[in-house]
């Protein structure tokens, strides 16, 4: 198809280079010439998703991408979603709903019949828009899966769109992953290649110089910027669990610690705790206990509760969280967190593992769950216990019910969410994005630490950023020249 509306892809050497955060920072920076900016990532992988305004469910990055350039997140702006619930297989999202649960070799062979509703998404999108940038996934050279492409060149030449190679130089090889991907690229889509990118650079930019002259004599290339490190990104929601690795917060004070389950989901519901001075925020990798100084421990939502709550069992988790409540602690569950905190969890009709599947729960609420009913997906609101307003998300399939249900730890849209324990020390909800809502945090920081006041004002923080982002592009990048590739006029 012929492509009308000005359009520019970053597609990576690789993984976690970075596409992301720049397509963030593009979004932010032409929106702020005045441009009606929408992004687009054709597929993603991820489990840290955002429900979106018209009742779908895309990858967080590209809300975060809406947000920069002002718009509600839509279910368009990712079409198609993969959510992984096992080491092969991962469930299916078209156009924010669920289709199906597939292995790798099954959604191999579907990828094919996605490429109309990709582009359909795409147009639709591009209809209403004065520029569309668009993220690839992985590598732009995966030639072993390049006949079933939709999220790359295949993607690319069907919307015919010029695309930017984006390479991260503190990974190490950036010469070669530049120079290696143009070199198993087909003549076709080298000649879609309009330029490359080097990100995340430290040190000097004179020192690469004679790269760029190696680089284009191998490629024929441009280098069209070298952004250099750019620390504030970690204030940002994270796309994927790989920058979760090792990871916490530099706060002192308060501590939190949040396992990190194996198919964790939506781990940016943290992300303003991490944020606070005062608060260490711990993503305890498998292996490794929870810390015995713990203030609170909080279980995080999963793509499959479980096989989660097995997971925690095997790393003695549970048995940490006990010692943790003996010795005065507090503990809270998030979605699944909450659905493991509970007596049992039951899924009879298979909806994220095996069928007729029942499993103990941790047994800390008297409450039981059963995965049924369609996939709860709705923005919402309310207040906690003591009236102070919250506001979030719900994507859940499970429903659940019991006797500490009669003490709900929040009411959303007039009805009840979440259990308390009779003791007070241990409660749940279902409303992911909870910590975003500045009075309710601090609230609970204070509970933690009598006398603690203060606090940032996140959502504006997280503004701030995209603001310096885009600054920081705008002195890196030959903007100009991205958006006449991109076609836009003078």
């Amino acid at each position: 198809m012929t492509r009308t509306t000005p359009a520019l892809m970053l597609q990576g050497t690789g993984s976690d280079v970075g596409k992301s955060l720049l397509a963030a920072g593009l979004c932010r920076l032409f929106a702020r010439r005045g441009l009606k900016v929408l992004p687009f990532k054709p597929q993603n992988m991820s489990n840290n998703a955002a429900v979106t305004a018209d009742g779908g469910e895309i990858g967080r990055a590209q809300a975060l991408q809406a947000r920069a350039c002002g718009v509600a997140p839509r279910s368009d702006m990712n079409p198609v979603l993969l959510k992984p619930q096992s080491e092969t297989g991962a469930q299916v999202v078209v156009q924010g709903k669920v289709l199906a649960s597939a292995t790798a070799r099954d959604y191999y062979a579907l990828k094919p019949t996605l490429l109309p509703k990709v582009l359909e998404s795409f147009h639709r999108l591009a209809a209403e828009a004065d520029l569309m940038v668009i993220e690839g996934a992985g590598s732009a050279a995966e030639v072993n899966l390049r006949a079933a492409d939709i999220a790359n060149m295949g993607f690319a030449e069907a919307a015919d769109v010029p695309v930017v190679l984006v390479a991260d130089i503190d990974r190490g090889g950036v010469i070669a992953s530049v120079v290696g991907t143009h070199a198993l690229l087909p003549e076709s889509e080298r000649a879609r290649l309009v330029g490359y990118v080097i990100n995340r650079f430290r040190g000097d930019p004179a020192l690469f110089l004679p790269a760029i002259d190696i680089i284009k004599a191998r490629t024929g290339l441009d280098c069209l910027g070298i952004v250099p490190w750019f620390p504030d990104a970690a204030r940002l929601p994270a796309e994927d669990a790989a920058s979760l690795s090792g990871s916490s917060s530099a706060g002192e004070g308060i501590r939190i610690a949040v396992p990190r389950l194996s198919r964790i989901a939506n781990f940016d519901d943290f992300d303003p705790l991490a944020a606070e001075e005062d608060v260490r925020l711990d993503m305890i990798a498998p292996g490794q206990p929870l810390p015995g100084d713990a203030d609170l421990v909080i279980l995080p939502g999963s793509k499959s509760t479980i096989a989660d709550l097995d997971f925690v069992r095997a790393q003695g988790w549970d048995i940490d969280i006990m010692a943790h409540l003996r010795r005065g602690g507090r503990v809270l569950g998030i979605c699944a967190g909450y659905q493991m905190l509970g007596k049992s969890v039951a899924d009879p009709l298979g909806v994220e593992g095996p069928k007729d599947s029942v499993a103990a729960g941790l047994g800390l609420l008297d409450v039981e769950t059963v995965m049924a009913g369609d996939k709860v997906l709705t923005e919402i609101g309310g207040t906690d216990a003591a009236g102070v307003p919250v506001r979030g998300y719900e994507m859940h399939m499970g429903r659940t019910t019991g006797p500490d249900a009669a003490r709900p730890y929040l009411t959303l849209g007039g009805e009840p969410d979440g259990a308390v324990s009779s003791d007070g020390r241990v409660a749940g909800c279902y409303l992911h994005g909870l910590f975003t809502s500045d009075e309710f945090r601090a609230g609970l920081l204070a509970g933690l630490r009598p006398g603690r006041s203060g606090g940032l004002v996140y959502e504006a923080q997280v503004d701030a950023v995209l603001d310096r982002l885009a600054d920081h592009l705008d002195a890196h990048l030959d903007v100009e020249r991205l958006a006449r590739l991109a076609g836009l006029q003078p």
